[in-house]
């Protein structure tokens, strides 16, 4: 089959693409995080919603206040890492809706049950998690995405009223390659996928 983009760039982005464990002592900048951002906040979501929100720990800092909560086994690489995002979910996402879906006026009606906004955000915030990985896998970065950590001391400690809830981190950096583990078998179509 021929693909829109080259098998080189499908192998950076999913293919040859690894979650590290080992970081190289190189920098991740500001720019480099947000042209992350930029990309990721292209892929689709339920009414164009964008719930996710993002946390970047740089600092030594920032990342002993994360350290914590940490579960013992995911401490080393993600203290190590040169970068830390939080990935959460704003249950108040609808609040943006007129801006972000302003040809259906009343879209910010549609999530007024609180459990319906919930599921909508994890849902879609998830999905953001998955197009972050791919954006920072595409500008060369490296991902060790991880849920080992208490979500309820990380959303104490960085988002304290209560609107936005953390998902999942992701260190990132450009990974060393004497962390990683063999590579893990996958699903084949069959197993997986049924066509009707």
């Amino acid at each position: 089959m021929t693909h829109a983009i080259n098998d080189e760039a499908l192998d950076t982005i999913f293919r040859k693409a690894r979650s590290q464990n080992k970081w190289q002592d190189k920098p991740v900048t500001p720019q480099m995080l947000m042209a992350i951002y930029d990309l990721m906040r292209w892929g689709p979501t339920t009414a164009n919603s964008e719930p996710t929100r993002i946390v970047f720990l740089l600092s030594k800092e920032a990342k002993e206040r994360l350290k914590p909560h940490l579960d013992a086994g995911n401490v080393k690489k993600t203290m190590s890492a040169p970068a830390i995002a939080i990935l959460a979910y704003d249950l108040d996402f609808a609040r943006h809706l007129p801006k972000l879906f302003p040809h259906e006026k009343e879209a910010i009606n549609w999530y007024t049950d609180p459990q319906h906004a919930a599921r909508t955000a994890f849902r879609n915030g998830s999905l953001q998690g998955a197009y972050f990985m791919m954006a920072a896998r595409a500008i060369g970065l490296d991902c060790g995405p991880m849920s080992g950590f208490n979500n309820a001391g990380v959303d104490a400690e960085f988002f304290p009223d209560g609107r936005v809830k953390s998902n999942f981190l992701c260190a990132i950096g450009h990974g060393d390659p004497t962390g990683l583990f063999p590579r893990h078998p996958r699903l084949s179509f069959d197993e997986a996928c049924k066509i009707l």
